[in-house]
């Protein structure tokens, strides 16, 4: 019985995760001398598409620009892109 409940369970994981789907976060992040602020959207690979994951990806591609992350705000799919490009202006997909 538990092992038939595994194979079910490995099963439903299996086939409720695309294989190479898009994965995006949206994050902020802050520079200092002078204070700045912005709000980004990143694409990740979907391997690195879980929060911490994530987050180290986003912080080291924002360091070669001088920011530090303040944090990954959420992870989607392509279906949220169109709704944040104004938001993120110029910090959308840049890294």
């Amino acid at each position: 019985m538990l092992k038939k409940n595994f194979f079910i369970i490995l099963f439903l994981y299996i086939f409720s995760t695309p294989a190479n789907s898009a994965c995006f976060v949206d994050y902020k992040a802050k520079k200092n001398n002078p204070f700045q602020l912005h709000y980004g959207v990143m694409e990740v690979s979907s391997s690195q598409c879980t929060k911490s994951k994530a987050e180290k990806v986003v912080s080291k591609r924002i360091e070669l620009g001088g920011w530090l992350l303040l944090g990954v705000i959420t992870l989607f799919d392509e279906g949220g892109l169109e709704r944040r490009r104004e938001s993120a202006g110029k910090y959308f997909l840049l890294y």
